[in-house]
């Protein structure tokens, strides 16, 4: 879908609209994902809401028409996203294939290698200063700002709160799984381990890339004068906004990464120093319906399920199933023949009387119907008279 944008872009250049309709399902999109992966405790259903809302910053990059650069942060999300799913699986390897956060922590000193690696998969995902993803998410952000629209402005700082979440829930997953205290069982702690060299030389190599492909494309893929693209993605003169971004105000620069430190402190603070007032917190009633809120998707797989799925399923039984599949088809289908047949039969049965001269009247008829059907000149009339005959015939039968 990603990739269809970028080369779509002939296409949507010419129409704004589409353009500011891109922006605004891709920035709400990237809120959304963030706020759902705060209180989720699958280790892997976080790492893939915050897959949703990095692509979240992709799609609106291509509502900014800015596409090399949507397709610079696929490129740099590839490599540390990469990262954290393997790294996230070898940590539930280790652990007896738990996935459940709460049943983790404790981890940091009987899996270094794997805290290691996703420690700087986390950083360079919440776009930590001169790791992969500072190149690619804050360009995003900033060209953004640099549109001066309402709604690059809109997109600007939903993007920006979304890189607050992202640290907050990565710097969480961190904890819950590593840093804090012991939550499994006695077997499971003392036989956790690292991985065979098979799985732990790729997480090496992702690593180097999370920290270094940043910066190592970015003249390719964004730099300017640039012949990366060749003439695979257009965009219009007026719509260019990558030099825009050396103009903008320094706060409007430093915005995304004040929230992104404030997110990665907060969660710190909360779960180091205050995780008993959170735990007196999360059992207040308005709490829980936050959490439910949040941990349940914004409800819409609910209302989904209720409202759409489950109408269009009632309509499918009502009818596709009752009017058509046994109403219409069996009508004209298997259930309409057999009753055709049957009342046709039940008619021709009075035709079976037993008297000679019953059946040599229908044999001198058939005869006589037959000559004069075949010295009939017209279709027209061949049809008449058939339906003549037949209705003399069953006048005579009653």
């Amino acid at each position: 879908m990603f990739f269809l944008l970028g080369r779509c872009s002939y296409l949507f250049e010419f129409s704004p609209i589409a353009l500011n309709f891109v922006l605004i399902v891709g920035s709400c999109t990237a809120i959304f994902a963030s706020t759902t992966g705060l209180f989720q405790n699958d280790m892997k259903r976080v790492i893939a809401y915050s897959t949703c809302s990095q692509l979240g910053y992709m799609i609106f990059a291509c509502g900014l028409s800015s596409y090399q650069v949507g397709i610079f942060h696929l490129s740099n999300h590839a490599f540390f996203k990469a990262l954290l799913f393997l790294g996230a699986g070898s940590v539930i390897h280790a652990v007896s294939d738990e996935q459940d956060m709460r049943r983790m922590g404790g981890l940091k000193n009987l899996l270094p290698f794997s805290y290691a690696v996703i420690v700087i998969g986390s950083l360079a995902l919440i776009g930590f200063p001169f790791l992969t993803g500072f190149y690619s998410k804050d360009t995003i952000l900033e060209i953004a700002f640099a549109k001066y629209s309402v709604l690059g402005h809109f997109a600007y700082y939903l993007g920006s709160f979304a890189a607050f979440f992202t640290a907050f829930y990565s710097v969480r997953l961190l904890f819950l799984v590593f840093l804090s205290d012991p939550n499994s069982t006695r077997n499971i702690t003392f036989n956790a381990h690292e991985g065979s060299w098979f799985l732990t030389f790729p997480l090496f190599i992702l690593s180097l890339f999370s920290v270094l492909i940043g910066f190592l494309s970015k003249e390719a893929f964004i730099g300017f004068g640039t012949k990366f693209w060749g003439t695979s993605i257009f965009i219009l003169p007026q719509n260019y906004l990558l030099s825009d971004i050396e103009f903008i105000n320094l706060f409007a620069k430093l915005f995304p990464l004040i929230l992104t430190l404030a997110g990665f402190s907060l969660a710190y603070f909360l779960y180091s120093f205050e995780l008993n007032r959170f735990l007196i917190l999360k059992k207040k009633s308005f709490f829980k319906y936050f959490y439910s809120f949040l941990n349940k998707k914004w409800y819409f797989d609910r209302f989904y399920n209720q409202y759409i799925s489950q109408t269009i399923l009632n309509l499918s039984y009502t009818f596709t199933y009752k009017d058509i599949d046994r109403g219409l088809l069996e009508k004209v289908g298997p259930t309409g023949i057999v009753q055709a047949l049957f009342v046709l039969i039940n008619s021709l049965k009075p035709l079976q009387s037993g008297f000679m001269y019953h059946y040599l009247f229908f044999i001198s008829s058939s005869i006589f119907l037959v000559i004069f059907l075949i010295s009939s000149k017209s279709f027209i009339l061949l049809i008449l008279e058939t339906l003549l005959f037949f209705l003399v015939l069953a006048i005579i039968v009653k």
